[in-house]
Formats: structure tokens, sequence, C-alpha cells
């Protein structure tokens, strides 16, 4: 019996279900009903059989849950491998059960009948029927019966394991749509999947927003076409066709009617027998920014060699006037070196200038968002948004990644009950300051780590070039903390 409730297959078989412990089944509390009535018997269980222990999937007529595995009746069930069904008519008078607890104990069993539940080609328990008298003789058809009832649990058993398992994958799918949408909504790209037959296009909402289509009615090629800007469809159209017969990928950029530039990068994904294109899919980044600052990036250049024309001027008669003071060559290089390092530094200052910066709210959702697995309410924002200089947010960017990448590892993000909780305060005054707070919670315990991989040592660091600044991280057991500090100017 010992090596049968042991053996490697049938445990990882039974481990497999994860059913042991789970909540009560109607549909299996029929089965041990049914089996009872069939034997008019006060006692039925459908038992499955671990290492240890015996537990009760249904039970009927039985208070308590589980036994110890050698107080098992169904595991002798079990074991005879060339039995379909075990009988006992008398456990007293049985040398296998007479001294079994439940024998000489409460419920004080004397008849058992239980036939294997098999699963998988394993028997993992037992449908059995039980009473407090004995029995001369049992019939035939009772016991063909409860063979019956047995083989429908292990069927219901592997059903029920395949549903959990079809659930489980249509979630976890669910999730990756979820976190593919959030990623094209951080990035502002418009997908779309052409149907080249019926001309329908299916678009997510930023696409439909890019072209001022309707938000819910189906959308149709031409009315794509009809947004774009009348000088730019023959190149469009031009890109489409050498994809469509010549298999390259297409790329185009083109206005639409609102006045916005957008980039188009598209394949044909399916083909017909003769090689004609069925489905095409792409993607649409808006560009009007990028062109904007190409724009201003030559507007910039031209400032810039009419500057260093200015510039070069400058040096010169500095240089002449220097001279000038100090016509020694010593003297000359220490006095204009020092003019030209200030100079300098004022160049440098003004170039610095030409960065922006980024909004918090914004910065939290490029780096956190994407990380994100059951949905919105997974992240937990609180704070008036505030714009942070661009070291700042560089900074405060690098942090919030490796706070996210390890929450989706080992913390908060790991789980759909996870929940991750951004909040922050901006203390006023003559430096303002912003102290933000980022607490994990429903994630895995949480422990110390004994040695800090490279990016938990980082986020203390990710603020160093911001004088006054503080990052405190902390492993509670109920999920990561890190405090974070710093001054917006």
């Amino acid at each position: 019996v010992r090596a049968s409730v042991t053996n490697a297959a049938r445990r990882d078989t039974l481990a497999a279900l994860d059913v042991l412990d789970s909540e009560d089944d109607a549909d299996f509390d029929r089965l041990a009903r049914v089996a009872a009535r069939i034997f008019d018997a006060p006692m039925a269980v459908i038992t499955l059989i671990g290492a240890e222990r015996q537990w009760f999937k249904s039970r009927h007529g039985l208070s308590f849950r589980e036994t110890p595995v050698e107080n098992s009746f169904s595991a002798h069930a079990i074991a005879d491998s060339r039995n379909p069904c075990m009988c006992v008519e008398d456990a007293a008078g049985d040398a296998r059960f007479k001294d079994n607890p439940l024998v000489t104990g409460g419920p004080r069993i004397r008849f058992y009948a239980g036939a294997p539940i098999t699963v998988r080609g394993q028997r993992l328990g037992a449908l059995a029927v039980a009473a407090p008298q004995p029995r001369e003789r049992v019939e035939r058809a009772q016991l063909e019966q409860l063979i019956a009832l047995a083989e429908t649990a292990g069927a219901l058993f592997e059903l029920k394991d395949e549903a959990r398992v079809r659930a489980r994958t249509a979630a976890e799918l669910i999730k990756e749509e979820w976190r593919h949408a959030l990623t094209l909504e951080a990035g502002k790209v418009g997908s779309w999947v052409w149907d080249l037959r019926a001309r329908d296009v299916v678009a997510n909402d930023i696409m439909r927003r890019m072209f001022g289509v309707d938000p819910v009615k189906p959308v149709d090629s031409d009315d794509l076409f009809a947004a774009i800007h009348p000088d730019d469809r023959p190149a469009v159209e031009a890109a489409l066709k050498a994809s469509f017969e010549d298999g390259v990928d297409y790329v185009s950029e083109f206005r639409v009617n609102s006045g916005r530039w957008l980039i188009a990068r598209g394949r044909v994904y399916q083909r017909d027998a003769a090689g004609r294109p069925l489905v095409m899919m792409g993607v649409n980044i808006d560009i009007t920014d990028a062109r904007e600052a190409a724009d201003r990036t030559r507007h910039l250049l031209r400032e810039l060699n009419h500057r260093v024309k200015n510039t070069l001027a400058m040096i010169q008669s500095l240089a002449r006037q220097t001279l000038r003071q100090n016509p020694g060559p010593q003297a000359f290089i220490d006095a204009f070196s020092g003019r030209l390092r200030t100079l300098s530094e004022a160049h440098a200052l003004l170039s610095d200038r030409d960065w922006t910066g980024i909004g918090l709210h914004e910065l939290i959702g490029l780096q956190v968002g994407p990380y994100v697995l059951s949905g919105p309410a997974q992240l937990v924002i609180e704070g008036e948004d505030v714009q942070l200089p661009p070291d700042h947010a560089l900074g405060l960017g690098m942090i919030l990644h490796e706070l996210s990448s390890n929450a989706v590892k080992f913390g908060a993000l790991s789980t759909e009950r996870g929940r991750v909780g951004i909040s922050w305060i901006t203390e006023a005054g003559p430096q303002p300051r912003v102290k933000l707070r980022w607490k994990e919670s429903g994630g895995p315990p949480v422990e110390t780590p004994e040695n800090p991989g490279f990016g938990t040592q980082l986020i203390p660091r990710g603020l160093d070039k911001v004088l006054g600044s503080e990052v405190r991280l902390e492993f509670p057991r109920a999920g990561v903390e890190a405090r974070i500090a710093f001054p917006l100017a």
C-alpha cells in the first residue's frame, strides 16, 4: 500500500490537478449521494490519497474532512490494480482493518465498498460507501454501478482540470492583450489589421483618433485614404503597391487632413494560392513633433552658424583687447584663458535650457504602466501633477523602472491581487520639494535581500545628480516601500 501511495507518477498527477483542500463541489457531492442511495449506506465519500493523508473531495454522512493515510480503506482499494472494486463485508473480521481507528472508534465502519478513481492512467483515490453494520452479501450490480460512478468521477476531475487550464490560459491571454494595449497606448501607436478582400480595417482607438474616423463604427479602408492629405496619397499608394507586388515592407510618411504627420509601417501576412495579398498588418505613429523638432533643429543650425560667426568675432575681439592689455605671452594666456572659459560656460548653460522636463503623471505611466497585469486598478496614483526638470526626470525614471521590474519579478505586480500605490506631496517654500512614496501590497511576502542585485543597489543612487535628494528603500514583509525626496529646482 505504501509503495502505491508514494508512486512518483501518481503523486505528480495528483499535484497537477491542484484539488487537495479545494472548496466543496456540487457535482462531486451528487455522485457521492447517488452511491449512498445505491447501497442504502449512511456514508459515502470521494477521497483523494496523498503521501501522508487521505482527503475527502466530497463527503456524505461524515463530519471530518481527512484522515492519516494509514487509516485509509481506499488506500488499499487503489493498491490492488487487479481489482476494479474492493468490498469489505465485515471490517471487524478483516485482519487489515480490525484494529483501524475508523473501525474501533467513530464512525465504527464495518461495511466498506470502494472503486478506484483513475485520472490520466493513475489511481488517485476512490468513490466509496460505508456503514456501521456488516453485510452478508453485496449485489454484483451494485458494485458495477459503483465502478461506473467512480469512472464518472475520474472523467469529471479531468474535465474540470481542463476547464481550469483553459480559463488560466484565457486569463493570461487577456493580461497579455491588456499589457500590449497599454504599451501601444503609452507609445501612442496606432495599430491596424486590413482585410484587403473585404476592405475592412480593424483599428485601435489611437489609430481612429489619428485619422479622425468614428470611434465606434466599422472602418473601411476608403475612410482612411480619404483622411490622407491629397498631395501625399500618390506616395502612399505607390508604397502599398510595392508591398503588394514585390513583397517589401510598407513604409510611408504622410499628412492627414488635420495637418499631423504620420509614419506607417506594415507587412502582408497572408496571401492566396496565386500570391495575391489577403491580410496586411501594421502600425502608425504620429511623428508631427519629430518633424517639427527637425525643422527646429534646422532653424537652430542656421542660428548656430550665425552664433558661431558672432562668437568667433567676439573671441577675436577678446583676444585683441587682451593682447593690448597683456602683451607678454604668459600674461596673455592667463588672462585670455579665464575669459574664454567664462564664455564657454555661458554657452553650455544656454544649451542646457533647450532641454524640456516631463510631468510626473506621464513619467509614471511610461515607466510603470506596461508592467500592470490585471488592469488599471493595480496602480493607484495620488498626487497633483508636477513638471520635473531633466535631471530629476532621468533619475526618477530610472528608479521607477527598477522598482517596477523588481515588483514584476518578486513583488506586487507578480500577481493579479497585488497593488502598487504611488503618492506624493509638494512642500511649498523658497525651494519647493517633492516627497514621493512607493508602496506595494497584496504580493508575495517580502524578505530583505542578503545580497542585493545591481538593480536594487541602483535605486538609492538614481538621484545622485540631484543635490539635496534622498532615496530610502525598505523591505517590510507586507510589501516593498521606497521613500524619495528631492527639490524641484
